[in-house]
């Protein structure tokens, strides 16, 4: 059956495509872009002394909560070919189910509502179903970006940002789908620093719940700016990995060689997710090393007591330093960046001019500024980018 999906995903890709705005399950699309864009935009705003609103939509059982009517009637204003939506009808025709609980499992009974779940075709359906419903409320990115049913509006002002979700509100609503009103939340930037009216944003008669950060697809989006948070997110992130994994690195009877294999495949990465699009700090390199060596130490059965020191140690586990396969990771990113289209909505977000006046004072770090710390590190320049395998190789951080 998913092999019959494939087949039929690859068809309606063929036929029609998604606008920009949505970044998820699209070639060539990731978080990691998503992210970038949204911390660009908020050094931009930081910078100038600028405010700036976010509110983060979340929608109620968006997957099962989609009428079959608006799935048909989507394609068919896609001009899909009606074959291909016959076909697709089939698959979803006579579709039963039953729970399982406890006291047992109850009789089969039809799914008349939703998309199927853990079905192949189902993401980029709904992906085209969310674009058809709200294609004429589409703003550019990134005042505007979709990941499948995660959804974050941008706006300079309170005012902007209440009409626009109430259009977002109408248009969902109104065709089956619900804006959850507790998974919603409000983020306001106050990077002026001045002191003001209590800002609110609803959904309808309902206040959306005021936040001071917001785990955006994976990373914590702080009302600052700074991303503090989200380090310690890492780290904690990193430790649960190596807890559900310490009979496997803890144990003596394994080669240190294949459990720092292990490490670099299941526990680092957990680690550096969102790392691409930091401006990190000493402060914040030094939380990730610490966190590193007790690992690295208690999978060595060591402790800081036995006076080894940590050089030693990666040796023996044969894994680099976290901070420098972060840097790895950032310029990697910055390469991937740089070679895009100058109308990619990446790179876009670099011309976005905001208006306003510098503060006095030492600015605050920026991933710009980091990148030419990293390359002035490494006695790189920009103009070596274009040859992606030269840079990589110029970039990489072996693990000894």
């Amino acid at each position: 059956m998913k092999l019959w999906e494939r087949v039929l995903e690859t068809r309606l890709r063929r036929e029609t495509q998604v606008t920009e705005n949505q970044f998820g399950f699209v070639p060539g699309r990731s978080t990691t872009e998503a992210i970038h864009i949204l911390r660009r935009l908020m050094e931009r705003y930081r910078e100038k002394k600028r405010y700036l609103h976010m509110v983060f939509i979340d929608m109620e059982k968006a997957y099962d909560s989609v009428p079959r009517l608006v799935i048909w009637d989507s394609l068919e204003r896609r001009s899909i070919p009606w074959r291909y939506i016959e076909l697709i009808r089939d698959t979803y025709a006579g579709a039963k189910t039953s729970v399982r609980a406890p006291v047992g499992e109850t009789g089969s009974f039809l799914v008349e509502v939703g998309l199927h779940q853990g079905s192949a075709l189902s993401p980029f359906l709904f992906a085209v179903i969310l674009d058809e419903l709200s294609k004429s409320i589409q703003q550019d990115i990134p005042w505007c970006m979709l990941f499948t049913d995660d959804i974050v509006l941008v706006a300079e002002n309170e005012e902007d940002l209440n009409a626009r979700l109430e259009e977002w509100r109408l248009a969902l609503e109104s065709k089956g789908l619900r804006i959850s009103r507790s998974k919603t939340e409000y983020l306001y930037c106050n990077f002026s620093g001045s002191i003001e009216e209590e800002n609110y944003v609803t959904i309808g008669d309902q206040e959306v719940p005021k936040t001071t950060k917001f785990k955006y697809l994976g990373s914590f989006v702080q009302s600052d700016g700074d991303i503090d948070g989200d380090v310690a997110h890492r780290v904690q992130a990193g430790w649960k990995k190596w807890r559900v994994a310490t009979t496997i690195l803890c144990d003596k009877r394994f080669p240190e060689k294949l459990k720092g294999k292990f490490y670099r495949v299941a526990v680092r990465p957990a680690m550096m997710y969102g790392s691409d699009c930091w401006p990190i700090k000493k402060t914040h390199a030094r939380k990730l090393e610490s966190a590193e060596m007790r690992m690295l130490r208690w999978m060595c059965g060591h402790t800081r007591l036995d006076r080894i020191r940590n050089k030693a140690i990666r040796e023996r586990l044969e894994i680099a330093c976290i901070s420098d396969k972060v840097r790895e990771g950032r310029l990697r990113w910055f390469g991937h960046e740089r070679r895009r289209n100058l109308l990619a909505p990446v790179r876009r977000v670099e011309s976005l001019i905001v208006e306003g006046k510098m503060s006095r004072g030492r600015p605050r770090l920026t991933w710009e500024e980091q990148i030419r710390h990293d390359l002035s590190e490494l006695h790189l320049s920009e103009d070596k980018i274009s040859d992606r395998t030269s840079w990589r190789r110029r970039i990489k951080v072996r693990d000894f």
